[in-house]
């Protein structure tokens, strides 16, 4: 491929390895099936990924962190394991201008580049309970959890290579299923779930747990969210077939509480704070670096 050989004259091997993970990354292809606009934005992505970690390499905190070799090992084993055999890894790799030797440097320099980054991370400001509250009350709208419902259902498929599952008689069988129900003898549900239900939750009493908007049929979930607690529905239609749904429990919106949501917070607002700090020093770098002539 021209625009490659072009693209990697008078390169480093490792940086290579940033065209191919900026492809990869960006259009989700290899090198030579990329098409000319494509590889000019690839290469613009890789030369900046590749100007960063060279500059982190070279900064003091990099003499302070170093890699083993079996890190380095297993890095390349697992990109290795992606292939059906050793002369496919390696084929692919000439086509993308590297070989496993250039694919191992350029795992040790990206390897050392983020342990740099952790270390520099390391230096961010820890977060304390008065920031995970002032979080917590500037964004109590994250922190809703929405209207959930308890549920259980009986299934009779729809499946027309046998008799009794034809869309008639499976509409005969539900509604002779629900006549046993009722909303007077939510109990009995369970039971009948067992003995008539034609899918896997029958061994649990039809039990669906605690069931979200959005994550039945459609036609089940607006039911569904309909119902009161202890009311059967009417026989439901969906793609697979026909339903009675039992609504168990009504477990209303409510909001989190700040002991509950602490953990998430402080975890969120430590990456924030490391990611920053990881930013304002590779600025850093970046400003006091020599310009090139």
């Amino acid at each position: 491929m021209t625009n490659l050989h072009t693209a990697i004259l008078g390169k480093p091997p490792a940086y290579r390895y940033h065209l191919l993970r900026n492809a990869l990354e960006t259009f989700q292809k290899n090198l030579p099936q990329l098409d000319e606009h494509e590889f000019d934005r690839v290469c613009q992505r890789a030369d900046r990924s590749f100007h960063l970690e060279t500059l982190a390499l070279e900064s003091p905190e990099a003499s302070q962190v170093a890699v083993p070799p079996t890190q380095v090992d297993a890095a390349v084993q697992e990109i290795a394991n992606r292939y059906p055999d050793d002369h496919d890894f390696t084929s692919d790799l000439s086509q993308n201008g590297l070989t496993p030797d250039t694919l191992r440097q350029a795992l040790q320099r990206e390897l050392m580049f983020s342990s740099v980054l952790g270390k520099v991370a390391s230096r961010s400001i820890d977060i304390n309970d008065i920031d995970v509250q002032l979080y917590y009350e500037m964004n109590r709208d994250r922190f809703m959890q929405p209207e959930t419902r308890g549920a259980r259902h009986i299934l009779i498929t729809i499946n027309d290579e046998y008799p009794e599952n034809s869309r008639d008689n499976a509409l005969q069988r539900i509604r002779k299923i629900a006549t046993q129900t009722g909303n007077n003898n939510p109990k009995q549900f369970g039971k009948l779930a067992r003995q008539y239900s034609e899918c896997p939750t029958a061994m649990e009493g039809g039990k669906l747990g605690i069931v979200p908007r959005g994550q039945l049929f459609p036609q089940l979930d607006a039911a569904l969210f309909q119902m009161g607690a202890g009311q059967v529905s009417q026989p439901l239609e969906s793609a697979i077939g026909f339903h009675l749904l039992l609504c168990e429990h009504i477990y209303p919106a409510r909001q989190v509480a700040l002991t509950q949501a602490r953990p998430q917070i402080r975890a969120l607002l430590q990456e924030r704070a490391q990611r920053n700090c990881q930013k304002a020093w590779l600025k850093q770098l970046e400003a006091s670096a020599p310009t090139e002539v």
